[in-house]
């Protein structure tokens, strides 16, 4: 019999090829599968080795605070997790994966999935942070590997003009690639920067921090850094916010700006809707979406 586990974990990109298992790169979904594999020795057995699905596949550098992936293991396989350990079999995973992967990965929990749980398709909705400092404030070195530096003052006030645009049922395919046989359609449901005042935070981190905060059902590749791209144009002042408002009406990529360097970006949390509704939210999902 198969069970479904549930991982959240959070990690720091910056030594990633991005989420995606690639042939002889160091990626996120390759290490925590090596790990699972080693735990259940399924090399020994000459087993494939677990392979996971994740809410959000994030590309090289980018950070995760909050994300989500599941896994299908064969119980009997499971079990070869409890070995000495005086606990069932997915406390003893979680506890021995939580010891073996690397300081840039966490474990923040592991356990078993409710029924019709997708880690993908049965998510509701995304929360990405892209953080910056411009140079009228200084990067804490504590969260220097999550800050994109720049060296010129931004028009705040223009880039949430263009963020304003940004929420609604849209086609973003000036600013993403879809993936093959899928679409650049999303629903944002919130997108707005905000500076962390060093009054208002004295303490944080992050005081001081220009955030670029964007929810959605989902993201089209590439598109939360071509968003933020296009946005810094505006703040630095070489492009208007009509040029900006101009590329959301029209979904075609004329080259014109690229994505925003990836360190500054932090996939911060992935929404779930109730148990009951896990398996009917997964369904809808997998349909591809049009524009009414």
């Amino acid at each position: 019999m198969v069970m479904r586990l549930r991982i959240d974990c959070s990690y720091d990109g910056t030594e990633f090829h991005g989420w995606a298992k690639q042939p002889g790169l160091r990626t996120v979904q390759g290490v925590l599968e090596d790990c699972l594999a080693k735990i259940l020795h399924t090399e020994h057995f000459h087993e494939t080795a677990p392979l996971l699905t994740v809410a959000g596949r994030t590309d090289a550098g980018v950070h995760a605070r909050g994300q989500v992936c599941h896994v299908d293991i064969q119980e009997d396989v499971l079990q070869r997790a409890v070995g000495h350990l005086d606990m069932d079999p997915v406390s003893a995973l979680e506890h021995r994966l939580k010891f073996i992967v690397p300081l840039d990965i966490s474990i923040i929990s592991l356990k078993e999935a409710p029924y019709g749980f997708d880690a993908r398709f049965s998510a509701l909705e995304r929360t990405y942070v892209y953080r910056l400092s411009d140079c009228t404030h200084t990067i804490n070195p504590l969260i220097r590997n999550a800050v994109l530096r720049m060296d010129k003052p931004l028009d705040i006030e223009s880039m949430q003009e263009c963020a304003s645009s940004i929420p609604g049922l849209k086609d973003f395919g000036s600013f993403a690639l879809p993936n093959p046989n899928g679409t650049t359609i999303r629903e944002v449901k919130s997108a707005v920067w905000r500076r962390l005042e060093l009054d208002e935070f004295p303490y944080s981190l992050e005081s001081g921090i220009l955030t670029f905060t964007i929810t959605a059902d989902a993201f089209a590749r590439s598109m939360v850094r071509s968003l933020v791209g296009a946005q810094l144009q505006v703040g630095l002042g070489k492009r208007s916010v009509t040029w900006f408002n101009e590329k959301l009406r029209n979904p075609f990529r004329e080259g014109a700006t690229g994505p925003a360097q990836p360190q500054g970006l932090t996939l911060e949390k992935v929404v779930y809707p109730s148990v009951n509704k896990l398996a009917s939210r997964a369904e809808k999902i997998r349909a591809k979406r049009v524009l009414d």
